[in-house]
């Protein structure tokens, strides 16, 4: 199957952990800036799609080089709507520009350490028989092992198994999803919600490219990695 990604930034304007957080300096430059450049290595400019609703969003992306057409409309920009929604509305638009997609690439700006090396193995995972193929990483808190529930009596149990593992490495690997990258069936979105998809698969990512940010500490700890990495 030859691959034709539609890759969708999405970066509103509203943002409560950290004022106008997709375009926060890191180390010296825009949030956003980390992601436009991984999306523009990956595909032509005319199958980028930033969505936004916030003019200083869409000024910084076209300072990076991205041009900006596509507008969020108003009501997919507060803080209860959805990513599917999102998502939606930006394939409505692609589809009346005429542009022939058959994968939807879901690049988060808050995601600024993930490299091309991980869209593009996330795009190898996908096809068109599954749902969706994600970036993962491995789980801080397994349930077989350290994460808990409480019972109906209000005690401590073991989220999975019978609690008997001694040792971490013997329990099966846990993984969550990093939010870095997302290639996703059209078909399946247009039917169903990304929470809802059957048909999964991971691809591991490194722990110290999977940071997600959302506090100032985030941006702290990320810009102390790429420092690490520009010294190896």
């Amino acid at each position: 199957m030859t691959l034709k990604p539609l890759i969708v930034i999405p970066a509103r304007g509203g943002s409560k952990g950290i004022p106008h957080k997709n375009i926060a300096l890191l180390a010296g430059q825009p949030l956003l800036a980390y992601t436009i450049d991984v999306a523009r290595a990956i595909a032509p400019t005319e199958r980028i799609i930033l969505s936004t609703d916030d003019a200083a969003i869409a000024e910084t992306a076209r300072q990076c080089g991205l041009p900006v057409e596509y507008v969020r409309p108003a009501e997919l920009a507060t803080d209860t709507a959805g990513s599917r929604e999102v998502i939606l509305d930006a394939m409505l638009w692609a589809d009346n520009k005429g542009i022939d997609y058959n994968c939807v690439v879901l690049l988060q700006p808050t995601s600024p350490l993930r490299n091309c090396d991980d869209v593009r193995a996330v795009m190898n995972a996908y096809s068109t028989d599954i749902d969706m193929a994600v970036s993962v990483k491995e789980a801080a808190s397994n349930p077989y092992y350290n994460c808990y529930e409480t019972d109906s009596d209000g005690f401590l149990k073991i989220s999975k198994g019978d609690g008997q593992l001694t040792r971490r490495q013997d329990a099966p690997k846990a993984y969550e999803i990093n939010g870095a990258v997302y290639a996703i069936n059209p078909a399946s979105i247009r039917s169903m919600p990304i929470g809802a998809f059957p048909r999964r698969i991971a691809v591991e990512m490194p722990a110290e490219r999977s940071i997600d940010i959302d506090t100032p500490l985030d941006l702290i700890i990320a810009e102390a990695l790429l420092k690490n990495v520009s010294k190896k």
